[in-house]
């Protein structure tokens, strides 16, 4: 069985600052805001969430389908998805823009500063979601704002289950809108800064969000996770990583690792004590696709 993977296709350049942002900049002058960074280390890897969430479920052995939008630029992508035995079907091309460009920078306590352009993701809206026997499970990851209004209501109507998964692209959405994706998917997550954020738009708290789902999930970075069902809380435990070297894509190799466990009709809880080790697998490499499986995820 295969999973639906609504989301963008990127290219991420990734620089890391050795120090760190807060040392950098000074609080009182935020309104004449200057500051340059050297970055001695800069890279260019394959991302967006829907590459990086398909790249953990193909790793763990799953069918991942990407929906998501390149531009003319995106020749070295598809090749890329049909190398890892990714279904590229439902992977369109626009050629009067650039594929998404994310340039992502890193300071020595991991915390990030992006500037994103989203390019041919705008235009991701041009796909449509089709019921197909094989597709058993689908997440709406954050994408262009009309082609994540758009794919949950084709998801919905298709009666394929999917976990909304707003993420950056959720202060696009004001409460009306969030909560009709809440009313149309089986699961939600976010991480907890979002969780949040989407408790204060909709008017909801996370026990309410929990009861008009199967499950809500809030991540917690290394202190694990939250599992809400029916009100109800359940802490899920962090995995020590090996070492923490780089935390772009940790999110989405947990969300690959979801759906990997939904797939399956794993109880909730066991998708998200998976979801924790794939993270820990990758924050310990550089990149959101170049970690490698070291573990049986049966």
């Amino acid at each position: 069985m295969a999973a639906l993977i609504c989301g963008s296709l990127a290219f991420d350049t990734i620089m890391t600052f050795e120090g760190r942002f807060a040392e950098q900049i000074l609080p009182q002058q935020l309104h004449i805001l200057n500051v340059s960074f050297l970055v001695p280390s800069l890279r260019r890897d394959f991302g967006g969430c829907a590459g990086n969430i398909a790249y953990s479920l193909r790793l763990l052995g799953g069918d991942p389908r990407p929906m998501a939008m390149l531009g003319s630029d995106g020749a070295d992508y598809m090749a890329r998805l049909a190398q890892l035995g990714i279904d590229t079907g439902l992977v369109g091309q626009v050629d009067d823009t650039y594929t998404a460009q994310a340039m992502i920078m890193t300071d020595r306590d991991n915390n990030q500063i992006t500037a994103f352009h989203p390019g041919a993701m705008m235009q991701a809206h041009r796909n449509r979601v089709a019921a197909h026997a094989d597709l058993r499970v689908g997440i709406i990851a954050p994408d262009g704002r009309d082609a994540m209004l758009q794919h949950a209501a084709q998801m919905a109507e298709a009666g394929i289950p999917f976990v909304f998964d707003p993420g950056q692209g959720l202060p696009m959405f004001q409460g009306e809108e969030l909560r009709r994706f809440i009313e149309q998917a089986s699961w939600v997550a976010v991480n907890d800064y979002e969780g949040k954020m989407l408790c204060e738009r909709t008017g909801w708290t996370l026990a309410e969000i929990s009861h008009k789902v199967r499950g809500l999930v809030v991540t917690l970075g290394a202190e694990g996770c939250e599992v809400w069902e029916r009100g109800e809380r359940v802490v899920v435990p962090p995995v020590q990583p090996a070492q923490v070297v780089d935390p772009t894509g940790c999110g989405d190799a947990w969300r690959g690792a979801l759906l990997f466990g939904l797939e399956r009709g794993w109880p909730l809880v066991r998708c998200a004590a998976l979801g924790n080790r794939m993270g820990a697998l990758k924050i310990a490499q550089r990149g959101p696709q170049n970690y490698v499986l070291d573990f049986d995820p049966a």
